[in-house]
């Protein structure tokens, strides 16, 4: 006959791990409520910690997978606890946050944890594009997790974790430098952000919340970040020009080192949330960098994030290697993903602007050049050699033909960028149809 047993003999049952520790230093102090606490699998402690709080006053739910319980195995009643997050977060319209640090699925369960993976990753569909989702990586993420991770909106691995859908060491071809880890998952664009460890990655998490959507019926504003008084310049580029315009310290990078030719960032203009892409490195837009522009324009446009767009780019990545790897395919994705964005689009033409990769941005709401830009059908240079004249590339050409709405100086950036996304910041548009096809 089992014994009745009191609550404190119940606490006591329950360890104080890392899980629970990442998770407190997540939430605001003494807003952590966690869920089916005392949820077990044939009388076993679960291996995930589940609840919801806040973060910096906003509503989250969150999971934390619990290493010192099985390696962190997900069984039933892990996988009940983590769709448990998910529903909730459906129901009530707030972000969702994963903490992933298990060594796999608890094979004692066989086949049954096939199907208890099948119902997070469906619930974790069911929810994308509606509430924001992040992955925090703080150990070990192997197989159906990783997919699961991978199928957030942006994932976060400390520098030590280990994000792979099969483990090296088990691959035909041997484990190859760097298979496995968290630096190659961010050189493959897996990892949107890298930190140094569970403090920066929590740090981080919490960084986006602040400045992100609650869900897709609202808008992003970050109120509370102070305004930006740097001087201007046209020699800012990049990460210096984003940084610049945006509200100081407002600014995180995503996909530092995926596309090393374009630069993704969220920040703040004017209280307001906003997705900064620039493509002005010395280097032509290879496919790597049009699926990392591409994905983060998608991500800002499903939660109605305006996009500013600062172009300086001699096109494409033209060479045979390049064709016979099909980047014709990511090009037009990211030309996809531009033109039916309904959220508020704004081009800065900072540089130069040539050919089909002018095309492929030209979809903005608003269109500004600098004094110093160059617009053109292709680059000046081969235009001598094809057509023997001096292509015009002045702005103000464009200007004249409805190209470009505005002509600017550098230091005026972010006045008229201000302006546009507090006129149009609201902007929201319902196209009659599911989506379009993209390109992938």
């Amino acid at each position: 006959m089992a014994l009745k047993r009191s609550l404190a003999e119940m606490e006591q049952s329950v360890p104080d791990s890392d899980a629970r520790k990442r998770l407190a230093a997540f939430f605001d102090e003494d807003s952590f409520s966690e869920l089916d606490k005392f949820l077990s699998a044939d009388g076993e402690l679960s291996s995930v910690v589940a609840g919801r709080g806040s973060v910096d006053g906003t509503d989250v739910v969150a999971f934390a997978q619990d290493v010192s319980v099985k390696g962190g195995a997900v069984n039933k009643s892990a996988a009940l606890k983590i769709k448990r997050v998910y529903d909730l977060a459906a129901k009530s319209g707030v972000p969702v946050v994963g903490f992933f640090d298990s060594k796999g699925g608890d094979i004692n369960e066989g086949m049954a944890v096939l199907s208890a993976y099948g119902d997070i990753m469906k619930a974790s569909a069911a929810v994308s594009g509606v509430v924001p989702q992040i992955a925090v990586v703080t150990g070990i993420c192997a197989g159906c997790a990783a997919m699961l991770a991978a199928m957030a909106d942006v994932v976060i691995a400390t520098e030590k974790s280990e994000l792979f859908l099969t483990a090296p060491f088990n691959n035909e071809d041997g484990k190859l430098a760097g298979a496995g880890t968290a630096e190659n998952a961010a050189k493959s664009g897996v990892c949107q952000i890298l930190a140094k460890d569970d403090a920066e990655a929590v740090a981080k998490a919490k960084s986006l919340i602040a400045v992100l959507p609650m869900n897709n019926l609202e808008f992003g504003y970050n109120d509370g970040a102070p305004e930006n008084d740097a001087a201007l310049s046209a020699s800012l580029k990049g990460a210096e020009l984003a940084a610049a315009v945006a509200q100081k310290g407002s600014i995180i990078e995503f996909g530092e080192k995926f596309g090393s030719a374009a630069y993704t960032a969220i920040g703040a203009v004017n209280g307001v949330t906003a997705a900064f892409v620039a493509t002005d490195k010395a280097e032509k837009l290879t496919a790597a960098d049009c699926a990392k522009i591409a994905r983060f324009v998608q991500f800002a446009d499903l939660f109605s994030v305006p996009v500013v767009t600062f172009v300086n780019t001699e096109g494409f990545e033209g060479s045979s290697a390049a064709e016979l790897a099909g980047s014709v395919r990511d090009c037009a994705k990211l030309a996809q993903v531009y033109a039916t964005a309904t959220t508020v689009k704004v081009n800065v033409v900072t540089g130069k602007a040539f050919g089909a990769a002018y095309a492929a941005f030209d979809s903005a709401d608003m269109n500004f050049a600098w004094e110093n830009a160059q617009i053109a059908p292709m680059n000046p240079e081969a235009g001598k050699v094809f057509m023997g004249e001096e292509l015009v590339t002045d702005p103000f050409a464009a200007a004249a033909l409805g190209m470009i709405d505005g002509v600017i100086a550098a230091e005026d950036t972010r006045a008229a960028l201000a302006d546009v996304l507090s006129s149009f910041g609201a902007k929201r548009m319902n196209p009659v149809r599911k989506h379009a096809n993209y390109t992938f």
